[in-house]
């Protein structure tokens, strides 16, 4: 057991490989002040930490969180949720495994405690984006594929992040990931561009809402409805791929939503 050097109070357990990839890592043990939240780190669900301060104070701290080196700090990648769990139950150390510093922007891969939904995904991926533009803004974006599994999100957290908070993300998952596609171009460009499909989303919406409205409906989940409904009268109803660019589609679909008449719906 060795003591860290440079300052902090990382105590150093043991070496060893991971299994699989054969990277070398270290468990270790931290003064739980000094492990950070990464800024593209997703928000805390309440209920999942209140769950895991009961199972840990009922059987002990028993999973490592994964923590990353990053300029002279610590961050966690994984077991956010554990960590802020152990700091309700006042805990002063907390046991991580350290990995390489190649791994911080890998976040979306370890979002093990508690999967995400497409609207806290979207508003992960949004700054988990936003970070590295921030540090390499001439990245290519379609190069960065491995760290953004999917480019709706993108789009999506831009839509939630910059113009309204409260969009349904998940109504238009379906449709939008048949004309979403990485843009070959610099991230700094690229922001642009997602910030423009991002508001031509948000368009739709305000369509879609419109015509929620005039049908009269009380539950806002049938507006998910009216989105599928909208994508079937524009591209049929079995559409698995959309050929259109995206700008295309989204106006196609907008068309198609203020022409949906009740009889569209059946018996609702």
């Amino acid at each position: 057991m060795q003591i860290n050097e440079g300052g902090d109070n990382m105590i150093e357990i043991a070496t060893f490989e991971d299994p699989v990839k054969k990277h070398p890592l270290k468990l270790a043990l931290f003064n739980i002040d000094e492990v950070l939240k990464p800024p593209f780190q997703r928000d805390i669900s309440e209920s999942l930490k209140k769950h895991l301060e009961m199972a840990i104070e009922k059987l002990g701290f028993l999973t490592p969180i994964v923590v990353v080196p990053k300029d002279g700090k610590y961050y966690v990648i994984d077991g956010m949720h554990r960590l802020e769990a152990m700091r309700e139950l006042g805990a002063k150390e907390i046991l991580g495994i350290v990995v390489d510093e190649s791994l911080y922007h890998y976040i979306l891969e370890f979002n093990t405690e508690k999967p995400p939904n497409v609207k806290e995904k979207s508003k992960q991926t949004y700054r988990l984006y936003q970070d590295l533009l921030a540090q390499e803004p001439d990245l290519v974006e379609e190069d960065l594929f491995t760290y953004f599994k999917d480019p709706v999100f993108i789009t999506f957290g831009f839509a939630i992040e910059e113009f309204d908070a409260r969009f349904p993300a998940s109504f238009y998952e379906s449709f939008v990931s048949k004309i979403d596609n990485f843009l070959g171009m610099p991230l700094k460009d690229a922001a642009e561009e997602r910030r423009k499909r991002a508001e031509a989303l948000i368009d739709l919406n305000r369509v879609v809402n419109e015509k929620y409205a005039e049908l009269g409906w009380q539950n806002a989940l049938m507006k998910g409805e009216i989105v599928r409904k909208s994508v079937q009268k524009a591209y049929g109803v079995r559409v698995r791929t959309i050929e259109e660019e995206f700008y295309t589609a989204v106006e196609r679909v907008k068309e198609a939503c203020q022409n949906l008449t009740p009889e569209d719906f059946g018996e609702v």
